[in-house]
């Protein structure tokens, strides 16, 4: 597995990444964790040195997983987490929370749950409109200092915010959606991204699995599925979606690859500070995956994939229209 830097912090982490949300939260019950265990380990076997969890999935839940199956290989991994939400005595959500002492109350939960002495990279999951970016990121700066925390990050912010954020704590990376169905990000995040020297994470880079050609109009998903509530999900939607997917096999077929690989080997090589995270229950999916560090597109592919992409129009949001509000973007 090749490396790559997030921009000019000098971190630097296998060129893909594994999102282990869904290991835990978002698409169903939890899954059984020795098979998790099993699927992180295998990654880290197969050069994978970046994982992304936060408190937030479970909660709390997904921490423990990947701090317990990172446990061994704590010197060659880095893992980032996220802070921004409070939780009630219940463990359900109470909101959005991000003022400086809540802060530091998560990151010291974090670093018992991931078993490290220090949080790799530790993101704002949310924009907080109550708490100035400013404070949250000298909150971060001051946790740097104190060696609990080695880079600062941000979720789904927006480009005045970033900036904000940047010129009080320099912000190593930033994670966003973005994949060839939902491209946002390239209005002006990735531009300010370029300008400041800052690393991109994309988190959903297979379009909460879409992309990957084995979803359709017939599929069910779990009743605690997050795609049961997700606009371009609905059977209708997903029916006229299948034109996108189509776009990925055909290129695939060229390319002797399978739609996610064409989906992940295009977003490689849109920057070279660009680190998707995709994510995974299931060894064999852990592995086609992988393989698409290993495809290069040429600029003729590309153009390809753009001009196909082009005549095709998504269906649907990506986030109810609550959710996408609490968004930074």
């Amino acid at each position: 597995m090749q490396k790559r830097r997030l921009g000019k912090s000098g971190l630097e982490v296998s060129a893909l990444g594994l999102g282990c949300m869904g290991m835990s939260h978002g698409y169903g019950p939890a899954k059984d964790k020795k098979d998790m265990i099993a699927v992180i380990r295998s990654a880290v076997e197969r050069g994978v040195t970046f994982f992304d969890t936060a408190e937030a999935y479970g909660p709390f839940i997904n921490e423990e997983l990947v701090g317990e199956a990172l446990a061994p290989f704590r010197d060659r991994v880095v893992i980032a987490t996220k802070f921004g939400f409070q939780y009630g005595p219940d463990g359900k959500l109470a909101g959005e929370n991000s003022r400086p002492g809540h802060i530091r109350q998560v990151a010291e939960a974090s670093l018992k749950r991931l078993k490290v002495d220090a949080i790799g990279l530790f993101y704002q999951h949310r924009v907080d409109r109550n708490v100035p970016i400013e404070d949250v990121a000298g909150t971060v700066r001051d946790l740097i200092q104190e060696g609990k925390v080695k880079h600062f990050g941000l979720s789904e912010a927006g480009a005045a915010t970033i900036r904000r954020a940047h010129a009080v704590q320099p912000v190593t990376a930033v994670q966003s959606e973005y994949s060839l169905w939902w491209r946002r990000p390239e209005q002006d995040v990735l531009p300010a991204l370029e300008e400041l020297g800052i690393g991109f994470v994309p988190f959903s880079p297979l379009g909460r699995g879409f992309l990957t050609g084995t979803i359709n109009e017939q599929t069910d998903f779990a009743p605690a599925d997050i795609r049961n509530i997700v606009p371009r999900f609905t059977r209708e939607n997903r029916k006229a979606n299948q034109a996108f997917v189509a776009v990925l096999i055909e290129i695939g077929n060229r390319k002797q690859a399978t739609p996610a690989q064409i989906a992940l080997a295009w977003l490689l090589a849109r920057k070279p500070w660009i680190v998707p995270i995709p994510g995974t229950t299931r060894l064999s999916r852990l592995e086609e995956n992988l393989r698409a560090e290993q495809l290069v597109l040429t600029q003729d592919d590309l153009r390809a994939i753009e001009d196909a992409a082009s005549r095709v129009s998504v269906q649907g949001a990506r986030y109810p229209e609550e959710m996408e509000r609490k968004t930074g973007l």
